[in-house]
Order: structure tokens, then C-alpha cells, then sequence
């Protein structure tokens, strides 16, 4: 039975991992995109006057969209793996994301074939159009949105996983929905403004944005995903219910102690 449990462990482990990375990964690469929820709802720019004659748009990293699956996962794994579990599909994530923008620098390097450029030389209204500059710039973004995506990463997610257990300790394990949500609300504090830090200011170059940009969109990414996340959060007592039924010994009446 012991041998069955740990196998239900590992598949559920291995499960998660995969929905982590898939959308880690996909949320890194489409991120640089910043995109405009007013226009998107049909609205025009809220142009909220803020600190320092900041005013907020709605604007976010596309990225944002799908990075709250990021945080449930996370808080699963630390609910069911604790921080070691956490740590592990961190620093995988980072080396496939390493990989990743590692891949993407050489395949936009590689020559195109001449008839590529001759069959997408148009765009839809047939203004002319280098494909291959615009692949090149699409997909290479940069290293400091490298540097930035992968510490930025890291950073939060480890601050989530010490965050996340140290309630749960202080709790005795009571109250998913407040570590889940503390941990969220700390970790991607630090995640919103530290990524657009590097990748676009430290790095930024010839398009380095200003302080007051980085502040702008970093903040609407913070209430974004932080309000998502606090959303869903009855997703994470669903898993929780759902992943006790999948690990319970039909031995015993009690689900399985994970931590």
C-alpha cells in the first residue's frame, strides 16, 4: 500500500510540475507583450492620476493573463510537497527557462531560407514586411528580460514558499485560503516591479523605460494577478478536496499526512 500511496505521489507530483512549466514558460516567452485591458473591454484609457503625476492605465504583460495558474499550482505543491517541493520545480523552471531563451537567441540567428522571405515579403493588407525581422523581434526580447524574468522567478517563488509555510505553521494548518493569499500578495509584490526593473531599465538600452512606466505597469500587474489569485482562490479548496480523495489509503479513513 505504502508502495501504491508513493506512486500516487509521484504522478500527482509529476502532474503539477507539468502544469507549472508549461505555463512558467509560456508566461515568460508572450510576456513582453504589454497589452490594453480598456481597449480589449472597449473602453478608452483609464488614465487614473496616481503619485507623481503618474497616471495608471490598465496595461499589462500579456504574461499576467495566465500567471495566476502559476501561483495555484505553487500553493499546491506547497500544501502537498512543502518548500523542498516548491524549490525543486523553481529551479527547474529557471534552467528550462534558461534553455529556453537559449534556444530562441540561436534559432532567430539562423539564416532564413531565401523563398521564407519571398512567400511572407506582404502582411495581410500588403504593405511590405520582413518576417524575418519581425520573428527576430518577437521571440528575442532581450537578455535582460532574461536576467530579469529568471530572478524575479526565483525571488518569488521562494519568498512564496517561506511566506506560505510559515503561516501554515504559525495557523497549525488552518486556513488555506489566508497563507495562500498572504503569500501571494508578498511574493508578487516583489515579482511585478523586480522583473520590468531589470529587463527594462537596468537592460533596457536604447528602449530603457522610465521609473514612472515601470511603477505604472508593474502596479496593474500587482492588482491584477493578486486579485485573480485571491478569485480563485476556492479553485485551491476544490484541488485540495479532489487531491485527498486521489491519495487517500481505502485502508483507512484518514487522507494520507503529506508534510
Amino acid at each position: 500500500m505504502k508502495d501504491t500511496i508513493s506512486g500516487k505521489k509521484m504522478n500527482l507530483f509529476i502532474f503539477l510540475t507539468g502544469i507549472f512549466l508549461v505555463n512558467a514558460l509560456t508566461a515568460e516567452i508572450i510576456g513582453p507583450k504589454i497589452f490594453s485591458l480598456e481597449a480589449l473591454l472597449g473602453f478608452k484609457p483609464a488614465q487614473i492620476p496616481f503619485w507623481n503625476n503618474i497616471k495608471l492605465d490598465f496595461n499589462l504583460t500579456a504574461g499576467a493573463i495566465i500567471w495566476p495558474v502559476v501561483f495555484i499550482i505553487t500553493d499546491i505543491i506547497n500544501e502537498y510537497f512543502g518548500k523542498d517541493g516548491v524549490k525543486k520545480i523553481s529551479y527547474l523552471a529557471a534552467i528550462l527557462i534558461a534553455y529556453g531563451f537559449g534556444v530562441i537567441y540561436i534559432a532567430t540567428d539562423l539564416p532564413p531560407a531565401e523563398f521564407w522571405i519571398k512567400i511572407n515579403n506582404t502582411d495581410h493588407t500588403g504593405t511590405p514586411f520582413n518576417i524575418d525581422y519581425a520573428y527576430g523581434k518577437i521571440f528575442r526580447q532581450g537578455f535582460g528580460i532574461m536576467i530579469g524574468s529568471i530572478l524575479a522567478f526565483l525571488v518569488s517563488q521562494l519568498l512564496d514558499a517561506y511566506v506560505f509555510h510559515t503561516i501554515k505553521n504559525k495557523t497549525a494548518g488552518k486556513g488555506i485560503w489566508l497563507r495562500a493569499t498572504l503569500s501571494t500578495l508578498i511574493s508578487q509584490l516583489i515579482d511585478s516591479f523586480l522583473v520590468l526593473y531589470i529587463a527594462f531599465y537596468i537592460f533596457g538600452g536604447e528602449s530603457q523605460w522610465s521609473l514612472s512606466q515601470i511603477f505604472s505597469i508593474g502596479i496593474i500587474n500587482y492588482i491584477y494577478k493578486f486579485s485573480v489569485a485571491v478569485i480563485l482562490t476556492p479553485l485551491l479548496y476544490v484541488a485540495h478536496y479532489l487531491i485527498d480523495i486521489y491519495l487517500k489509503d481505502p485502508k483507512s479513513e484518514n487522507a494520507l499526512a503529506l508534510d
